[in-house]
């Protein structure tokens, strides 16, 4: 069912204008997609919510934005030359290639949709009278599922952190994982592959020097650290955001925009002094938690889940999962980096990246605390929360991407209701005065139910009729997108109707 969904999703994102293939008419290249007309509209938003979010609603947070070319010993200082690796097997029988902790992860989650029936049944016996913690954690049956899972995780994250790769493969055997494809358990040996692009820098072949493409956004912000602390004159604590492009090398990249080679994060470290970390970590935790709450796509389709495997650079660290249709993945890091990064820049650079606390008269390196966002999993998150079928009350059925108005792509749609008679240019001289203010779109081709149904499917809030009446007495039939509720309104109110709904002081509001 899940998988049906998922290719609905796939299937409108192309349609509609939100999501190409890339180099398309070369047959693709896997992994890697174009945002369409609509789809940069409506990442743009999302990049816009975040950074109003993160730095302009913040006194002690500012923006940078990096160069993706960086010095090649920045990657060895931050450990991506030794430690940014994947475990991979390969099946004999099918020859498919698949991340060794991805099949023990998916696994796990087969586990838990177990749990999940359970529940659901025990919500059908017992009704408005079911506590589903206190099933959670009496139930024999789901504290068993419960258990497998922890011992499994627990297990798996001890080897990878041992780099014990023999174990990592007779976890699989023990657990009798098979290839998704073929159902073969052939399994080779597990073992690291880098994942950063190389490329090169250089007039001439002999001069060039190796560099790479930056796997993460974060190092732009160390090695720019103490610039911005001093020409901000920020005192701790302070924090430093960016958006911008990463690359990996994914071997395994899949499920459409969720892992791709060619992403964009939107992240910030916040700079701290030593002992409070922890505090700030849950602080930002909780915070980063409500901004995704406040979209609206359902407070169910979240939780935390704190990593088994710390990453070399933490002392904390969890990742909030949303419920895609493929089921819980990761939506955004957040990390408790200790000083590993800067300690690692001074001692590569041989530079002092050091905070001078006038409070306590000493210098020190700064703790980090980092929150990080891929922001093409968040587009998927609400793109693929936000579509569905509806049946209406005359038996029909209409697809409806019910965005978020805030960040929908298209804020109005004007329709002149024929293409004569002065009303197309009436509805032009609305678009002229709206668009200023607004993204909005000016569409005359079908019958005004075509062209209602295809703005659904856009997710645009309102749609705005120009008719005969509209030349007579200065007004319109103004629609809503999730009510279809039509109403009468003053071509002069229109300003006022669309700001209340898509202005983005009301996501803040929800925060």
């Amino acid at each position: 069912m899940s998988e049906d969904i998922f290719k609905k999703v796939i299937s409108h994102a192309k349609e509609y204008g939100f999501i190409f293939q890339s180099s398309e008419i070369y047959d693709g290249l896997s992994a890697v997609y174009d945002y369409a007309q609509n789809g940069v509209e409506l990442k743009n938003n999302l990049k816009q919510y975040w950074w109003k979010s993160m730095v302009q609603l913040h006194e002690n947070i500012v923006g940078i934005d990096s160069a993706i070319f960086m010095h090649p010993t920045t990657w060895k200082a931050s450990g991506h030359v030794d430690a940014f690796n994947d475990p991979l097997i390969d099946n004999k029988d099918s020859k498919k290639r698949y991340r060794a902790d991805v099949l023990i992860e998916e696994h796990c989650a087969k586990i838990e949709t177990k749990i999940e029936k359970e529940i659901a049944k025990a919500e059908k016996r017992f009704g408005d009278a079911f506590d589903k913690e206190q099933f959670l954690a009496t139930n024999p049956r789901v504290v068993e599922y419960q258990k497998q899972i922890n011992t499994i995780l627990e297990r798996m994250g001890k080897s990878l952190d041992k780099n014990d790769l023999e174990d990592v493969k007779a976890l699989i055997e023990e657990l009798e994982i098979a290839d998704p494809v073929t159902g073969s358990k052939n399994w080779t040996e597990v073992r690291q592959f880098n994942l950063m692009f190389g490329t090169k820098l250089g007039a001439t072949a002999e001069q060039a020097m190796d560099l790479y493409l930056r796997p993460e956004t974060a190092q732009g912000i160390f090695l720019n650290y103490l610039n911005v602390q001093k020409t901000g004159r920020m005192k701790l604590p302070f924090g430093i955001a960016q958006i911008g492009k990463a690359f990996r090398n994914e071997i395994v990249a899949r499920q459409f925009i969720f892992r791709q080679r060619e992403f964009e994060q939107m992240e910030m470290q916040f700079f701290v002094k030593p002992g409070t970390e922890l505090d700030w970590y849950e602080k930002w935790k909780e915070t980063r938690l409500k901004w995704h709450k406040s979209l609206g796509l359902g407070d169910d389709n979240y939780r935390f889940h704190d990593h088994e495997k710390l990453a070399h650079y933490a002392n904390a660290a969890t990742d909030i999962e949303f419920r895609f249709p493929f089921g819980f993945k990761e939506l955004e890091g957040i990390h408790s980096r200790t000083d590993f990064d800067l300690k690692a820049h001074e001692k590569f650079s041989g530079k002092k990246l050091q905070y001078f606390d006038n409070e306590t008269n000493e210098s020190y390196v700064p703790y980090v605390v980092e929150t990080s966002v891929g922001l093409d999993r968040l587009f998927l998150a609400v793109f693929s929360n936000s579509l569905r079928e509806e049946e209406l009350a005359d038996g029909t059925q209409r697809v409806v991407l019910a965005l978020p108005a805030a960040i929908a792509p298209i804020k109005a749609a004007i329709l002149p209701l024929v293409k004569k008679d002065g009303l197309p240019e009436l509805a032009e001289e609305i678009v002229r005065k709206l668009r200023y203010d607004f993204n909005v779109m000016y569409e005359e081709k079908d019958s005004i139910g075509k062209r209602y149904r295809r703005m659904d499917a856009i997710g645009t809030p309102f749609c705005i009729t120009v008719d005969h009446d509209s030349l007579k007495d200065n007004t319109v039939t103004l629609r809503h997108r999730d009510t279809m509720e039509q109403k009468r309104v003053a071509i002069s109110d229109l300003p006022a109707i669309i700001d209340a709904e898509v202005n983005i002081k009301n996501l803040f509001d929800k925060q």
